[in-house]
């Protein structure tokens, strides 16, 4: 209930309140005095008015219209000045008489007569009337009307609510600030919205040429792309009104309902054409029919019938220009995606590393920031990352820094930054016991020196034992390039990467841990990937074995394997075989180099963080002493920034290190998400 009704609710009782007030004082306190006959009692056997001033039983007469009200007894002075004030209530008893009666020259002649006459006064009815004797009556007629007036302008506002369930709730802005300079790192589709943009503006220069512009532009990526901010930019650049809405607007409870909106949608877009209509997450009503419990008479169905009429019917909509955006283009309806409704597809990809400093460049263009921040090392370490990312990214680091009380965005709060987005906070408050953290620092040394060493892992950016997330402690690792393809010898060093933190556990502890559940779940979905998707097996071959897919409710009922059960042993031998080579490479790697696992472990445990500046150091024979000091000496450098205003920003050449992949050691297993390229990513 909104505040209006709310208000008008709490009018409606006070008002009822107050009438049933004035209505009960009317019947129980509103005392009136007796009535008696003019000449002759009423009831016969007692004295009227005319006997009772005959008998010298009246004081004092107050004639008022068509009554005379009467007192009796002997009253003071104060008494009788009361009386004359509010006869109504201070009379004995009133008697109803004809005007004409002469009244009052009776009075006169009893005078005359030398006989008592009691004092009295007249208001002729000819001269008003008596205010105060009307004042209630009018106050509750007044009353009356407003509670009329009022429970009839509510049941007009709920008639002309109800009335409002087929308007639309698209909501209509006329000036649109977004441009495309706004959107960075999608220059292809940018030059596709282009057209839509000079159609816009120029239509006349493709219907000359018999060009048709498409009627419906359908945007599609993974969350956080800039789908509607594309679309924002084309309303903008085009300077037209843009319509917005939800696909969820237009499904309610009521039949027609949805269908009833698309219908008031279009009426109001061609009223303002040329305009844009943008529909956001169109997967809530475009998604294949007969899937639907209801069938043919689903509401979100008939809702989708009629967007299909009003995109591509007997009507004309040429100036009217539909874009949609979704995450699930899979599932929408084929007759919504064929030529004349939707008709042009614009795939909007997470960005590459050029995009990605170019979108970090415009979020950081109110951002104050250190000299030793670098856009293109950060583009490297955020492979992966929507806009909606680097954006939440800089701001989180934005946050860090003043949490810190320094005046400038250092590269540590970004490095941090990338974490906290990826894994979460760190908890440093957490209480981890000796044995947990010997346990974490030689896991996590395991990995990184495996990653340092082996040719086709990435570089190690950070180790730490801090724990984040569900993380006891965590390795990243980045990325040189965003590689569409991963070969099978850099998949194989990526699983004895994972693996190394068991190996490391074996070597010392000489016990194993629980840390490496995440570690040894995602090395088997890659190991059987290689063996069943990629085939990376010299005993299964180029065989396509996946087999798994997504349950679409409606279209797929089940999944069923692709293989028989004797080739489910052959997979279950390959897949163990990559495992157990890649654990036994690791231990070799471990023992090896078993010097530089323990001055490793030894700054982990003194400074819980270290980067790839004290990885290289160790790799080259410096002491954990001499690591601890340079630690030091950087942090004192970063505290100098507490009191600068300094935000220049200096380019770091490319070879400096980045993050982005990262190897966990967990006390309980992860799901994690992998596509065609299988990832090091903390879940």
């Amino acid at each position: 209930m909104n505040k209006k009704a709310m208000i008008g609710r709490y009018l409606v009782l006070a008002l009822s309140i107050v009438l049933v007030i004035v209505l009960v004082y009317y019947v129980f306190f509103n005392v009136k005095p007796t009535e008696i006959s003019y000449s002759n009692d009423i009831d016969g056997d007692a004295q009227g008015l005319v006997q009772r001033i005959e008998n010298g039983n009246v004081a004092a007469l107050y004639v008022e219209s068509y009554k005379v009200y009467a007192l009796v007894g002997e009253p003071t002075e104060a008494e009788v000045k009361a009386f004359y004030k509010n006869p109504t209530k201070k009379a004995t008893y009133f008697a109803k008489i004809d005007y004409r009666t002469n009244f009052k020259e009776y009075l006169e002649e009893r005078r005359q007569d030398g006989n008592p006459v009691p004092r009295y006064e007249f208001n002729d009815p000819n001269s008003g009337v008596n205010i105060s004797s009307l004042i209630f009556p009018i106050i509750a007629l007044i009353l009356c009307a407003v509670v009329v007036f009022i429970i009839f302008r509510q049941n007009a506002g709920a008639n002309r609510q109800a009335m409002d369930f087929g308007k639309t709730k698209a909501r209509l802005n006329t000036n649109v600030t977004v441009r495309f300079t706004d959107v960075a790192g999608a220059e292809e589709e940018k030059e596709e919205l282009q057209e839509i943009v000079e159609f816009l503006k120029d239509p006349n220069k493709f219907l000359q040429l018999g060009a048709r512009i498409p009627k419906g532009v359908l945007l599609v990526g993974p969350p956080g792309t800039g789908k509607t901010l594309f679309a924002k930019a084309v309303a903008g650049e085009s300077n037209v009104p843009f319509f917005s809405i939800s696909g969820s607007d237009f499904v309610e409870m009521f039949v027609g309902t949805g269908a009833a909106r698309v219908r008031d949608l279009f009426n109001q877009a061609k009223k303002n054409m040329p305009c844009i209509i943008f529909i956001d997450e169109i997967d809530a009503v475009g998604r294949q029919r007969g899937s639907g419990l209801g069938g043919g008479h689903d509401e979100r169905e008939q809702t989708l019938n009629q967007l299909l009429v009003q995109m591509d019917g007997f009507e004309k909509n040429d100036g009217i220009i539909i874009m949609a955006a979704t995450n699930r283009a899979d599932i929408l309806d084929p007759a919504l995606l064929r030529p004349g409704r939707f008709d042009r597809q614009i795939y909007v990809n997470v960005p590459d590393v050029k995009g990605r400093e170019e979108i970090l460049r415009v979020h950081a263009r109110n951002k104050k920031l250190a000299d030793d921040v670098s856009f293109k090392v950060l583009a490297r370490m955020t492979s992966g990352f929507s806009g909606a990312d680097l954006e939440n990214l800089l701001n989180e680091s934005a946050i860090l820094a003043a949490r810190a009380n320094r005046k400038v965005i250092v590269m540590e709060d970004i490095l941090e930054g990338i974490n906290k987005v990826i894994a979460g906070p760190q908890k440093k408050s957490r209480i981890v016991t000796d044995s947990d953290k010997r346990i974490t620092a030689y896991h996590e040394s395991g990995h990184a020196i495996i990653g340092k060493l082996l040719e086709n892992c990435d570089d190690v950016q950070e180790v730490s034992i801090i724990p984040r997330g569900m993380a006891a402690g965590y390795t990243l690792t980045r990325p040189e390039n965003d590689d569409s393809h991963i070969t099978r010898n850099k998949l194989l060093d990526m699983i004895t990467m994972m693996l190394g933190g068991r190996a490391a556990e074996e070597i010392v502890i000489k016990d194993i841990s629980t840390g490496a559940s995440n570690d040894i779940e995602r090395a088997s979905n890659i190991a059987k990937k290689m063996v069943t998707q990629w085939g990376m097996s010299k005993a299964i071959g180029n065989m396509y074995l996946g087999g798994d897919k997504e349950v679409f409710l409606g279209r797929d009922y089940g999944t069923t394997h692709s293989y028989s059960d004797q080739l489910g042993g052959v997979i279950d031998n390959e897949v163990k075989t990559i495992l157990d080579d890649s654990y036994a490479k690791a231990l070799e790697i471990l023992q090896t180099n078993r010097t530089i696992m323990d001055n490793m472990v030894k700054v982990l445990f003194e400074k819980e963080t270290i980067y790839t500046e004290e990885v290289n150091m160790l790799f080259d024979g410096r002491s954990a002493e001499e690591v601890i000091a340079y630690i030091d000496e950087k942090q004192a450098k970063k505290d100098s920034y507490k009191n600068t205003e300094s935000v220049k920003i200096n380019i770091v050449p490319e070879k400096e290190t980045v993050a982005e992949n990262k190897d966990v050691a967990d006390s309980e297993p992860k799901e994690t998400a992998e596509e065609t390229k299988p990832t090091d990513k903390t879940e």
